[in-house]
């Protein structure tokens, strides 16, 4: 098997496990604070980022000189974590899924000012046209709009925003440090605000949050594995097939059934994500040394 279609699957795998924690999130907000799931996700998951750390070089990897940005990530994921599990909870899957799709528009229109880079005349239209589908999704100052389109739209700020540090610091620190303290700093805060929020688990719910800690990392994993088997503009493209998994779910667990707007909104913001991929691929190829 080639290395792409490796990444392809890595990516297809990783985002699968991504959908069924988003799955478990929305189960267990059901009855639990978005502190509480938060608390025992990143508690399940930052041993298990310990081992991997141990396995792919030893907790060496996990050395920094910048603890002050991995202060400023974790607060960042720790907002991030928060509005999306709270969205989960008051929008269906399906439309939260889409909504979270805007997050890579928003890396490119940040990293503008933040990180000083361009955008080029083609990546601009297709992100415009990405806010388009969202505007269709949220339909603000309509009957159908959910003030949880809003708290979406925040998680997905936040993620842009821990992209772009990801993109500012990636070179400096190691995956995995940048990994562990990201999650180590919710954790901290979760266990903190629990004593306010605490409801005792019913015992169906123990494995609820195991797993979703376990899938949480299992995404991650796979994803990681996803680029470094392929190029990023072929691997990217098939994080949209959560979408297919988050109507799936939505329909099956929950009876939830997009209507014609979220489909309509969802192509958009598909196809302007594929045409920034497919720009960045061509671009790529052109900046390539001739033999």
């Amino acid at each position: 098997m080639s290395p792409s279609f490796k990444g392809i699957g890595c990516m297809c795998l990783g985002v699968l496990f991504l959908a069924l924690g988003d799955a478990v999130s929305k189960w267990l907000g059901e009855t639990h604070s978005p502190v509480q799931i938060i608390f025992f996700r990143t508690l399940v998951s930052l041993p298990l980022i310990a081992v991997l750390a141990h396995f792919s070089g030893g907790l060496i990897k996990l050395r920094t000189r910048r603890p002050g940005v991995h202060l400023v990530r974790g607060l960042i994921y720790t907002g991030t974590m928060g509005c999306f599990v709270l969205g989960l909870t008051l929008l269906p899957l399906a439309e939260a899924t889409a909504i979270a799709f805007v997050a890579p528009l928003f890396v490119t229109l940040l990293s503008v000012p933040l990180l000083g880079e361009r955008i080029d005349a083609p990546v601009l239209a297709a992100s415009l046209l990405g806010f388009a589908g969202v505007l269709v999704v949220v339909r603000p100052g309509g009957d159908a709009f959910d003030p949880g389109a809003l708290v979406l739209l925040g998680a997905a700020v936040f993620y842009a925003l821990l992209m772009i540090t990801a993109r500012r610091y990636g070179k400096h620190e190691h995956l995995w440090a940048m990994v562990f303290y990201m999650t180590l700093v919710p954790l901290v805060i979760s266990a903190a605000l629990l004593p306010w929020v605490w409801q005792a688990p019913h015992p169906w719910h123990w494995p609820g949050f195991l797993l979703s800690g376990v899938l949480g990392i299992g995404a991650t994993a796979f994803i990681t594995l996803a680029f470094r088997y392929a190029p990023a503009a072929i691997a990217a493209p098939f994080d949209y097939t959560a979408m297919l998994w988050a109507v799936l779910l939505g329909w099956w667990f929950w009876g939830e059934m997009p209507d014609a707007w979220v489909w309509v909104g969802s192509t958009l913001i598909i196809g302007s994500g594929l045409a920034i991929a497919y720009h960045d691929r061509r671009t790529t190829l052109k900046r390539r040394p001739t033999a």
